[in-house]
């Protein structure tokens, strides 16, 4: 078993050679790619609306796989990241194997936000002593990583999770951030951003416009012009806009909000995020958003929001498809 890790690690130095050797020389030809958004950089029609309903916080528990795996294989989602330290990782890294068609990423872990049901790095311990509490586990927000938690320890332990997934048979699609951590200096941004580059993993990057960073300061995120000056060196494809399903006081009440959500997107590439989960007594224990989640595992199986979108004209993409389209870019 020792000497199967050892040639896996090795086997994947070597590749992360390769890929970092091919983005060198691809790099100079990605900012050539022309379009007014990256919808039309990828290839879309001229104002089209493109979208990436996407599954966070999968692995968390076997609540979210169950219900990401539905979705997906009733093509009523298109994306889907894992948490690599949570319990039921490997569970849904299997199911993931198995059905290696559909775009799954991972969903970069450095905090454990929940009361009673934690978890912590996947890496060592004595390597990246900032990123864990008194309890040993991630902090429950940002704030306690960004506090405590140098930019290197953030980096060894993003490494630690891709390779994990790699080592497990995974090819991940994508990478993004747990509760936005990795914006949450510009430091944890340049290493997330190199990361992505030197894994030929794209992450979950929005093209910094002005109207971008103001919405995101407002949001509270310290976008500064450091950060933004990171993004302007990033060599994937990026995305125009970011969203969460926006809660409600009531199914209905959030279908309805989420459509005000569509009607409101411009054209471009836009991902919108949330946290299907199905009810069990589980659930309502782990998390008070439980009823959330909940609705949200029902949602993109509901006919009416199936025939809004399709009426609204969205086109649905997925990360697999982008960088498809995006190596054809730069190719030609």
């Amino acid at each position: 078993m020792k000497g199967l890790m050892k040639l896996s690690r090795i086997l994947l130095i070597l590749f992360i050679g390769v890929i970092s050797c091919s983005n060198k020389e691809r790099t100079k030809n990605t900012m050539n790619i022309d379009g007014a958004n990256w919808a039309e950089k990828l290839g879309f029609p001229k104002g089209s609306r493109v979208v990436i309903l996407h599954a966070d916080d999968i692995g968390m528990c076997q609540e979210a796989n169950q219900s990401a795996e539905s979705y997906l294989l009733n093509n009523q989602i298109q994306s889907a990241a894992v948490m690599v330290p949570c319990p039921w990782f490997n569970d849904f890294s299997e199911w993931s194997i198995k059905h290696a068609s559909f775009d799954v990423g991972l969903h970069l872990t450095l905090t454990a936000e929940w009361k009673t049901y934690r978890w912590g790095p996947i890496s060592n311990v004595r390597d990246v002593p900032g990123l864990i509490d008194d309890d040993g586990y991630f902090y429950h927000e940002v704030p306690g990583v960004v506090m405590h938690a140098s930019a290197e320890e953030v980096e060894t332990e993003i490494r630690a999770q891709i390779d994990r997934a790699i080592e497990s048979g995974m090819t991940p699609d994508h990478i993004d951030t747990h509760m936005g951590t990795l914006y949450g200096s510009a430091k944890y941004a340049k290493a997330f951003f190199k990361v992505a580059m030197e894994y030929n993993i794209p992450a979950n990057v929005i093209n910094f416009t002005p109207e971008i960073v103001k919405k995101f300061r407002k949001q509270g995120y310290p976008i500064s012009d450091e950060m933004v000056s990171y993004g302007q060196d990033y060599t994937l494809p990026k995305l125009d806009d970011f969203y969460s399903v926006p809660t409600g006081k009531s199914y209905n009440d959030k279908k309805n909000n989420f459509y005000q959500l569509i009607q409101s997107l411009k054209p471009g590439l836009s991902e919108i995020i949330f946290h299907p989960s199905v009810e069990t007594e589980g659930l309502k224990k782990i998390t008070n958003s439980w009823q959330q989640r909940v609705w949200e595992a029902k949602m993109f199986s509901d006919p009416d929001i199936i025939q809004f979108m399709e009426d609204e004209g969205i086109v649905f993409t997925n990360w697999k498809e982008i960088m498809n389209r995006f190596e054809e870019k730069v190719k030609s």
